[in-house]
């Protein structure tokens, strides 16, 4: 089946892509490829690159040609020799094999759930961000990963199982302190398409999962999400989004559910507020009503909010603070192309 970006392609891009695409697998020093203006040929490594994440051991290239020849030759950057290739190939895809096993026979939402928290229990953020972090092998057999890195997991393990999956790629925006490139993935989950950001989860987690960026709609992604390179599919579907059964719209309704939690002894209480703009005024309000609840059981409250997604989480236990929470790490996963 080709990928998304690829069928976006020109004819004669195409002709490219798969050339591209032959040669890497067959892990060749040079490739051959259809000649194409320089900015074209780099767009057509983009986006083999998204669609196939298993190309985890081609980093770049540079390339040659003669002024009348039809054709350029590709020397391809490879991140290992040819020989260590095959062997981390084999690694990944016992891994890949090993995770999606326990999956057969489930939903398309169950699906998606497991290699959402999957990359919440496994990946750490790489701050170092080492060449391997923007690729498969880094989450799949590191432990550690940037956004890109992490994108291209989500998506090679739904193309695994069967999930139609998407790696969407934003524009960095200086001016406002996005300084890299970000990615996340676009899941068709059910017939409906979603955007799940496993990056931006992972890195607002504490002590429980967070699902601020699981099955959003276009509107709630570009909150915080900067606008994209490449075109992707539009969506409009809400009904997916992980909150919806926790979004409140009421101070006593906050109460409520607290309460509810401190009875079942949940040491945490997550959800998303939709009762008008999360403001300094409201937010005392709402920790202050979970206070009232968490001091008839002797306990204090700490609060952590997203203010772009509107997510709060509040932890009982001692008497804590408020926490703005800013899912910044995932945008220092700098796609490189």
């Amino acid at each position: 089946m080709n990928g998304f970006y690829y069928n976006g392609l020109l004819r004669e891009e195409k002709t490219a892509y798969e050339q591209m695409k032959a040669g890497f697998e067959a892990l060749a020093a040079t490739v051959r490829v259809v000649r194409l203006e320089q900015k074209r040929l780099a767009e057509v490594y983009l986006r083999l690159k998204l669609d196939e994440p298993l190309l985890f051991y081609v980093t770049g290239y540079s390339y040659r040609f003669y002024p009348a020849s039809d054709h350029v030759e590709l020397i391809p950057e490879y991140l290992f020799e040819k020989s260590k290739i095959r062997t981390h190939q084999q690694a990944v895809s016992a891994r890949i094999q090993r995770l999606t096993r326990p999956l057969q026979g489930k939903s398309q939402a169950e699906k998606e759930l497991y290699i959402h928290d999957f990359i919440l229990d496994n990946v750490r953020y790489d701050k170092l961000k080492k060449s391997y972090s923007h690729e498969v092998i880094g989450p799949l057999t590191q432990g550690v990963g940037v956004c890109e890195g992490i994108a291209k997991t989500v998506k090679a393990l739904c193309d695994a199982v069967g999930l139609e999956c998407i790696i969407a790629l934003s524009e960095a925006n200086p001016e406002q302190g996005v300084r890299y490139r970000h990615t996340w993935n676009i899941l068709t989950i059910d017939g409906k398409r979603y955007h799940m950001d496993a990056t931006f989860d992972n890195s607002l987690q504490r002590g429980v999962h967070r699902y601020d960026y699981y099955n959003l709609d276009d509107r709630h992604i570009f909150l915080d999400h900067e606008k994209l390179v490449l075109p992707v599919p539009v969506c409009t579907e809400d009904k997916g989004y992980f909150y919806r059964s926790v979004s409140l719209t009421k101070p006593e309704d906050v109460a409520s559910r607290v309460g509810q939690a401190l009875r079942k002894k949940q040491k945490s209480f997550v959800f998303h507020w939709r009762g008008g703009g999360l403001n300094r005024e409201i937010l005392q309000e709402l920790v202050q009503r979970a206070a009232e609840e968490a001091e008839k059981k002797g306990l204090g409250v700490r609060c952590a909010v997203n203010v772009r997604q509107a997510v709060i989480q509040l932890d009982f236990g001692e008497v804590g603070a408020t926490e703005v929470q800013q899912p910044d790490e995932g945008q220092e996963g700098q796609v490189e192309s």
